[in-house]
């Protein structure tokens, strides 16, 4: 079967979020889709087979990461429906089933892809103890996230703060169930993006992801909330970048960036 490499959130081989992405006819058993997840070692593998017409969904699809499957996973969705529009499978807007409900992803005629997920909620916590230590920063504000989510939000003091952590990854696994989104307001007002994040999930095997879709749904209303607007652009990653725009639509956040497919071939096993 065809296996794919798509970069996720970049418009440039070699940056973003790379993710594998795999159509099957349906799904083999769990044990199988781990293996291959695990080969491909990368954040995650998404796993994709068509679905009955007249459903409520196109396609069933899934994450896993090298250890473990998770619910929501915004970077592989996006490679997933890149796969699918690139290779003339699908067109127009295509509607995934999956363990965070019905998700749709929709190309435009510019080449970005559009993705309709779950907004996630935000409860403010006090700084939990050792969280500072692991960082290596001080904290301004921690809130957590939605449970499809499952990660503490953590202001920090400013971008160049957010840019030079070398957290403890081990001192993070017992933190948050994923793991920490850090964020800061971008330093600069005309640099093209209003804040700035970086993905620590230790818990679930990945030390920093370098463009996190799901952590925009939480992203989004926290930012859209500081800055009263309800579109803005997030730039994430340390020595992998990536962009992705948000427009927060109450219950329902937009996430939009490009994708490109860098590696194409053959599994065997």
């Amino acid at each position: 079967m065809r296996i794919r490499i798509v970069d996720a959130f970049t418009h440039q081989p070699f940056s973003g979020n790379p993710a594998g992405v795999l159509l099957l006819d349906s799904f083999p058993e769990d044990t199988w889709l781990q293996k291959v997840a695990a080969e491909v070692n990368l954040s995650e593998t998404a796993f994709a087979h068509p679905l009955p017409a007249g459903g409520e969904a196109d396609w069933a699809l899934r994450w896993f990461t090298p250890t473990t499957e998770v619910d929501m996973c915004g970077h592989a969705t996006l490679a997933t429906a890149h796969v699918l529009h690139t290779t003339g499978t699908a067109s127009g807007t295509v509607r995934f089933a999956t363990r965070s409900g019905v998700l749709g992803a929709t190309a435009a005629a510019d080449g970005t892809i559009t993705m309709d997920f779950p907004t996630s909620s935000l409860t403010p916590l006090p700084v939990p103890d050792g969280l500072e230590k692991a960082l290596g920063a001080e904290v301004v504000a921690v809130h957590d996230t939605a449970a499809h989510v499952g990660d503490i939000l953590v202001e920090l003091r400013d971008e160049a703060t957010v840019r030079s952590l070398t957290p403890d990854s081990a001192a993070l696994v017992s933190l948050a169930t994923r793991g920490v989104i850090a964020t800061a307001a971008a330093d600069d007002p005309d640099s093209g993006y209003d804040f700035v994040s970086r993905c620590f999930f230790p818990a679930v095997g990945i030390d920093e992801d370098p463009v996190t879709g799901s952590a925009h749904t939480a992203l989004a209303p926290y930012w859209s909330a500081r800055f009263g607007r309800d579109e803005l652009t997030g730039f994430q990653g340390g020595a992998r970048t990536g962009l992705v725009r948000t427009h927060l639509r109450g219950e329902r956040t937009l996430l939009t960036g490009h994708a490109v497919t860098v590696i194409e071939g053959d599994l065997h096993a």
